[in-house]
Parts: structure tokens; sequence; C-alpha cells
């Protein structure tokens, strides 16, 4: 239930004051420095590297509602090069200390006037899954939300039959809302939608989960995690 107060004239419930009501900006061409990589404007320059990340990894592409996969680099290029003229989508490439883009992740549904933001659109290749700088993009990208532009809802959506990402958002610290049936018809077929959402109140406790997850002393020598992100975002890690 959301917090409410009563309003003076009428006596009925409503919703409590915004702090600052003014649009938020909108995303940037920033580059977001991490300890394990870095997120950067997705440019054309990207493509060699992520086609042959992609390529022959058709499920990558399954459960985006529009595009992919692709029959070759020249299709891949042809889209890679159709996104940085984009302001909603917006497209950031995850990018390896050698400088080999490893990934793709995306804002969008871009509400400034609401100052609501999702993070979608995301391609994780299998050298970027399960790594550290996976988490740490995702981190990235939510402090770049809540702290730099000053966004207050932080969405994350995805096809409800898309496991994986379902587990990614709770992972990630996002709170499960609820599934919109039939919200979409993609590549032809029903897509019932599963919602969630990080809110700004909500942040300080998720940038420390993060933060203590991506620290050093977390992995042992073999790189293994001690404790997960998953338990780090657990039911006390609001209090």
């Amino acid at each position: 239930m959301s917090q409410s107060e009563t309003d003076p004239n009428t006596g009925q419930p409503v919703g409590l004051p915004v702090a600052d009501p003014s649009p938020a900006p909108r995303p940037g061409p920033v580059t977001l420095e991490g300890r394990y990589g870095r997120v950067e404007r997705l440019a054309q320059q990207h493509d060699k590297d992520l086609w042959e990340a992609v390529k022959d990894h058709d499920a990558l592409w399954t459960y985006m509602s529009s595009y992919g996969p692709f029959a070759d680099f020249a299709a891949f290029s042809k889209w890679i090069g159709s996104r940085p003229p984009l302001e909603d989508p917006y497209c950031y490439a995850v990018v390896e200390p050698s400088g080999r883009a490893v990934g793709i992740a995306t804002l969008m549904e871009i509400k400034p006037a609401m100052r609501s933001i999702e993070v979608g659109h995301i391609v994780y290749t299998p050298l970027l899954q399960r790594t550290p700088l996976g988490t740490e993009a995702q981190y990235l990208l939510a402090k770049y939300v809540f702290e730099t532009l000053g966004y207050r809802r932080y969405e994350w959506k995805c096809n409800a039959l898309n496991a994986p990402s379902r587990r990614a958002a709770l992972r990630y610290g996002f709170a499960f809302e609820g599934i919109l049936r039939q919200a979409m018809i993609a590549k032809g077929r029903n897509r019932d939608t599963a919602y969630f959402s990080m809110l700004d109140s909500e942040w300080p406790a998720r940038k420390k989960a993060f933060e203590t997850w991506l620290a050093p002393e977390n992995f042992d020598a073999q790189g293994r995690q001690k404790v997960s992100l998953t338990a780090l975002n657990g039911p006390k890690a609001l209090t």
C-alpha cells in the first residue's frame, strides 16, 4: 500500500507530495567506469566484437519483442547502426577493460515528467553472463539513473515466460509487481509481461548490496562468490 496523507479540503487520502516534481534529465552519452569494466554509449564500432559474441547463440533473441536473431554480420551491423540515433530506447555497450564489447543494456520507456525509466533490451552474451562485469553494469546504470539523473522509479519488464530474466530482476533487487496479460504481440505471438520495479527510496539499500557483492573480498581465490547478491537483497535489505 502506498503511503498517503489526508487532503485538507476533502478529507480523502492522497499521495505524499513529491520533493522535486520537475522533469528529470534524459540519459546521455556517458561512460560509466567500474572495477571490472565500463558502460558506454553503443556505437557502430562495437558491431564486430558483439557479433563475434552473439553469433550462433540464437537463444539470446527469443524473448526480444521485435528483432533478432540475425542471419549474418551485415544484418547485425545494420541493426547496431540503427540504435545510436534513437533517444528512446537509449543504448549502451558493456565493455571489458580490454575494450572488447560483450553486451548491450538499454534505458527506455523514458518518462522525464514522471521521473520513471526502464532498463531493458538487455543482450548479455555468453562472455558476459555470470561475470562480475555483468552485475556491475546493472549497478552502474542504476546508480546513474538514481544519483545522476534523479529518477524515482526504475523498471524491469520482461516476457512472463522468460524465467532467467525474472530471476535476474529479483537478484538485482527489483520488486515483482505483477503480470499484465496479453500486454503485447511480440513476433506474432502473445506476450504476457512481468513487471518489476526499484524505487529511489529503496536504492540506498540496493546500492549497498551491489557494492558488497562487487567488492574483491567477496570472491575467493578461484573467483567464486562468498555471499550471493540474492542473499544480500533479501527481505531485510530495505530495513
